[in-house]
């Protein structure tokens, strides 16, 4: 289940007697490299304590709606744009009900209708409620809607009753959880992606570069490879681990990057993230520079561009589809239409880098993707994590209908 790994999932907990089974979910999708943060309704504490969960999860469980610390940064949405996944489980025919009505008058219900991640219902309760038409009608609107059922098993219940309602048990649920991470929309398919900075040397001490955590183009590779593709990710000096069934080249400067890119051609889609430096300095000198104390002279660099790797490989017999990255920090949309448009791209991801809750480092992104008819569409604030799958599922379907 290694797709679970860095995964961000929001654990509801409702107020069933299947709560004590929550306890065994923290530790095993945490024991899969998941981070987990619990929400729990008011039923749901009367079944198991917040502070055993809080120990398991290793973060303070979310109880209130209301609460004021929380709420100084609304609370309810800062969880919805950090999960990758938000599992209710237990869910009751209560909680599925209120679900089905769009109600949020508590935090968990608030952030299954402000999160755009995938939601997941395990439906916990007594064979004879779920056998109800209502709940029924409910479970029906619900997989319409697009939310997940894990279950319910059947087997023997608190009550004593035998039947459908079960909870499912912790594996299970593990394995379910990881199952909504793999898409199968890039099977067969290539995709070879950038990712990083790159260094220019002025000299043995010390280079020019961009700023890059490579979190974007990484986020994107291990999307890619959880839709089937087989990914080449080719990437300038970051401090990331590679995920999983990943190719991983390191290179340092432009040039390397794009001999590194040539090499792995052909492939079917190229995803162009890296923040590639476009000068270097003409010459690299041999020996450290050193400042003469005796002046307050400056140093002056002679520069020369770099190879536009995007525009080399866009401009191949054998092209990819083409997808490139424009992080601006003004006029956004006309720089990466233009960019677009000169490089001969399918599709350009622009995000605002002059945004600090976006920009370099962060955790989260917001981007928009304009397509050659100059078509835009946006993807709201979320972690890096969720955009770069509705991204590969975007792109998927672009490269299908080319």
């Amino acid at each position: 289940m290694q797709r679970l790994y860095r995964k961000r999932i929001v654990l509801g907990v409702g107020g069933g007697i299947a709560a004590y089974k929550s306890a065994e979910l923290v530790r095993r999708l945490r024991d899969h490299g998941a981070e987990v943060r619990v929400v729990m309704t008011q039923g749901g504490r009367e079944f198991i304590t917040p502070l055993t969960l809080q120990a398991l999860s290793g973060h303070p469980v979310h109880l209130d709606l209301l609460d004021p610390a929380a709420e100084a940064a609304m609370g309810h949405i800062e969880l919805a744009r950090w999960a990758d996944l938000v599992l209710i489980a237990p869910a009751t025919a209560d909680l599925m009900a209120r679900l089905t009505q769009g109600v949020a008058n508590d935090l968990l219900t608030t952030v299954v209708l402000a999160t755009n991640a995938p939601v997941a219902l395990a439906p916990a309760m007594n064979q004879a409620m779920w056998a109800d038409p209502a709940t029924q009608a409910n479970r029906e609107l619900l997989l319409k809607r697009g939310i997940r059922l894990f279950g319910p098993g059947s087997g023997s219940q608190a009550c004593g009753d035998v039947g459908m309602g079960r909870m499912l048990e912790a594996d299970e649920l593990a394995q379910a959880a990881a199952d909504c991470f793999a898409t199968g929309l890039l099977t067969g398919k290539h995709l070879l992606i950038t990712a990083g900075p790159t260094q220019e040397n002025i000299d043995p001490v010390r280079y020019i570069t961009n700023h890059s955590s490579g979190k974007m183009g990484f986020a994107l590779a291990e999307a890619a490879a959880e839709a089937g593709a087989r990914v080449t990710l080719v990437t300038g000096p970051v401090f990331l681990p590679t995920p999983d069934r990943v190719q991983r080249i390191d290179v340092v400067s432009a040039r390397d990057m794009l001999a590194a890119c040539e090499a792995a051609m052909p492939c079917d889609i190229l995803v162009a993230a890296a923040a590639v430096a476009d000068y270097r300095p003409e010459v690299v000198a041999p020996h450290k520079l050193k400042k003469d104390p005796t002046t307050g002279d400056g140093l002056l660099l002679q520069m020369v561009r770099n190879p536009d790797i995007l525009a080399t490989l866009a401009s191949r017999t054998d092209r990819p589809f083409c997808v490139g990255f424009a992080a601006e920090t003004e006029n956004l949309l006309e720089y990466a239409t233009r960019k677009l448009r000169d490089k001969n791209l399918d599709l350009i991801v622009a995000n605002d880098v002059a945004n600090p809750s976006i920009g370099f480092n962060s955790e989260d992104n917001a981007v928009s993707v304009i397509d050659r008819q100059q078509h835009e569409t946006r993807f709201g604030q979320a972690s890096k994590g969720h955009i770069a799958r509705a991204l590969v599922a975007f792109i998927a379907d672009r490269y299908k209908e080319s």
